[in-house]
């Protein structure tokens, strides 16, 4: 199966064919260790072609407008250190 991907914009006009789970069987076997480093293995190699990506206009748009609120009120919101200090908490 081909599809042109419009939902993400990662490469304008790109063509893809569609793999799943079921285009290479062996996976299924995996342990869930050595599915998480295929995983891991996939995100490096997508990470190494990430001049390939491009962002949607509807990510710099929210970037952008999150941007501007800061400006806005800097004070407003949460530091880092306050937001990790919140989650370590709950667990």
């Amino acid at each position: 199966m081909r599809f042109q991907i419009s939902a993400c914009d990662w490469i304008p006009g790109s063509y893809y064919s569609f793999m799943g789970i079921a285009d290479f069987p062996q996976i299924r076997e995996l342990s869930v260790s050595e599915k998480l480093l295929l995983v891991e293995e996939l995100w490096s190699e997508i990470a190494s072609k990430s001049e390939l990506i491009e962002i949607p206009g509807w990510h710099k748009r929210e970037l952008d407008q999150s941007l501007e609120d800061y400006k806005r009120n800097p004070r407003e919101g949460s530091s880092w250190a306050e937001v990790k200090s919140r989650i370590l908490s709950h667990g």
